[in-house]
């Protein structure tokens, strides 16, 4: 980010904000209440991204909606966030910090408000997109905060609560969402943001300064730029989301959108460079421990994202758990991080961070391995450590991917750095949904059609499985027709089930193996400690 205001502090950074590469020093109460606020709308923001997914069924019920059609609710929340969380540092300049955040979380808690009123699908959509837009600015200002507001002997922890919203709200999402639409109706799960969203106004009311706008420098913003980077990043978000169930590039929509996507994302690149200030630096991708920080950041986003996905599903469809039984699942990858990320903090100061996020990538990558190999009776008890090893190894990856972005860049750079560090992160989340819904489409008719070459009628077990099912059937009180066609209904049902369990492996596969590759591309950054001294923390 090349802007600056003309009210910078001394280090370069933001208005109002404390010089970066201070010395270390106590920090005031009201900047620890400022930081913790900022965090508590991070985890909102990224909470809402999720909620939804457990109720969805009841949500689509109340408004008339099919399934294809209520896609379009997370994918609504999602676009308008992914475009605004590039805009954030522009914003931020324009508005301050402090007004930014105040304002938009107010229009936040209004639109939530307005989702649990909405009345048909139409009116769910626009309210679901304006909650994203006015909500996604929250998660990179919780980040700028900790570089702006905190001096570098504290960042470990402002990083580690900063991780802690990355890591749990992905899980936390479908658990509260089921326990608020099984206890209260679906509305519910809309209006309990106003509980966090009056706690961060508050916070950030108390713990900010006020600061002078600049509304001179929305004229003089890079509004084409802007242009194409919401149509590139908008039409790549739909692209992914709606791919599969349209059957990609055999769908004219999808084909549209890819195009656009591609034109957007080009034109944004072009533009950027060609501006003496662009609204975010895209330059910072040039710097080698950013980009690989980006990178694994996206596949952080595909791995949290796509093992939220998919073990739900699996809960649901294959053993039949209720919204809240898979919370009670879900859970157990939440809590033990509260624990895990004070322990990673002090440790990130003390041992080089490609060891650490090392070790978080295995125990992530290999608590997938372990969710490759589970069968139609998996439930609570077998998936207990899995769960666990996963919340072990989340928070080293989340935290010093975050010490790695932001290691060695210029404090005019900072919140451009935080919105590009947390794009990547959503779209790698965006893109694993998208290759793990095809994925399972594809393996589980791949699984039907090799098990049924083997279950046919003339195999003999085929024949006295389906003899045995027959019988119990007239025992029932079915008459022989009836009985020998339930009967193969019942195996052709076991077939499927077993294809869909097969298929759920092989996605926990996928997102196991990509996380362990990615070991040997962390290893191509420079060695990087938490910050304790000057400069942006880079050791």
């Amino acid at each position: 980010m090349s802007t600056q205001t003309s009210t910078q502090a001394p280090g370069g950074g933001l208005p109002g904000a404390p010089a970066y590469g201070q010395a270390s020093g106590a920090v005031s109460g009201r900047t620890w209440i400022a930081v913790a606020a900022g965090m508590l709308g991070a985890f909102m923001a990224v909470l809402d991204i999720q909620i939804t997914n457990s109720s969805l069924k009841d949500i689509l019920g109340s408004l008339s909606a099919t399934q294809e059609e209520g896609s379009w609710i997370s994918t609504a929340y999602l676009v308008a966030e992914i475009i605004v969380i590039p805009l954030t540092a522009l914003l931020t300049r324009v508005f301050s910090l402090r007004g930014y955040m105040l304002g938009t979380t107010a229009l936040f808690l209004v639109f939530s408000t307005l989702c649990g009123f909405a009345w048909n699908l139409e009116s769910m959509i626009v309210f679901r997109m304006a909650q994203g837009f006015t909500g996604g600015a929250l998660i990179p200002m919780a980040m700028t905060l900790v570089m702006t507001k905190l001096p570098p002997s504290k960042r470990a922890a402002g990083m580690a609560l900063f991780g802690l919203t990355a890591t749990l709200a992905p899980a936390m999402g479908p658990t509260l969402g089921g326990y608020l639409s099984e206890l209260y109706g679906w509305p519910s799960i809309f209006y309990i943001n106003w509980v966090p969203g009056v706690l961060l106004m508050a916070g950030i009311a108390y713990g900010l300064d006020k600061e002078r706008w600049h509304l001179d420098q929305l004229w003089n913003a890079d509004w084409l730029g802007i242009a194409f980077m919401a149509m590139g990043l908008g039409c790549l978000t739909i692209f992914l989301e709606e791919g599969n169930s349209k059957d990609w590039f055999d769908s004219a929509f999808i084909i549209a959108f890819a195009a656009m996507a591609l034109v957007g994302l080009l034109g944004w690149v072009v533009t950027s460079a060609m501006r003496e200030q662009p609204f975010v630096n895209l330059g910072l991708y040039g710097q080698r421990n950013f980009l690989v920080a980006t990178v694994l950041s996206a596949v952080m986003g595909m791995g949290l994202y796509g093992s939220s996905f998919l073990l739900p599903l699996f809960l649901g469809q294959i053993a039949g758990y209720s919204p809240m039984q898979i919370g009670e699942v879900i859970m157990w990858v939440g809590l033990p991080q509260l624990f895990i990320m004070p322990f990673a903090a002090k440790l990130s100061a003390k041992v080089d961070n490609r060891i650490l996020c090392s070790i978080g990538l295995l125990l992530f990558g290999g608590s997938c391995l372990m969710n490759a190999y589970m069968d139609a009776t998996t439930g609570y008890d077998q998936l207990m450590l899995s769960q666990i090893i996963r919340a072990l190894g989340q928070p080293f990856v989340m935290l010093t991917l975050s010490n790695f972005a932001m290691n060695g860049i210029a404090p005019k750079d900072m919140p451009s750095a935080s919105s590009l560090f947390n794009m990547t992160r959503n779209l790698g989340g965006s893109i694993g949904i998208a290759l793990l819904a095809t994925a399972l489409s594809t393996r589980e008719h791949f699984h039907s059609a090799r098990l049924g070459e083997s279950i046919t009628r003339y195999s003999l077990a085929t024949q006295q499985r389906l003899d045995q099912m027959t019988q119990a059937f007239i025992g029932q009180g079915f008459d022989p027709a009836n009985a020998a066609d339930k009967a193969l209904k019942a195996v052709d049902g076991i077939v499927r089930r077993e294809a869909y369990v097969m298929a759920y492996n092989d996605g926990f596969f996928i997102v196991g193996g990509i996380l362990l590759s990615c070991i040997a591309i962390l290893w191509l950054s420079d060695p990087v400690k938490s910050p304790s001294g000057g400069g942006a923390g880079g050791h």
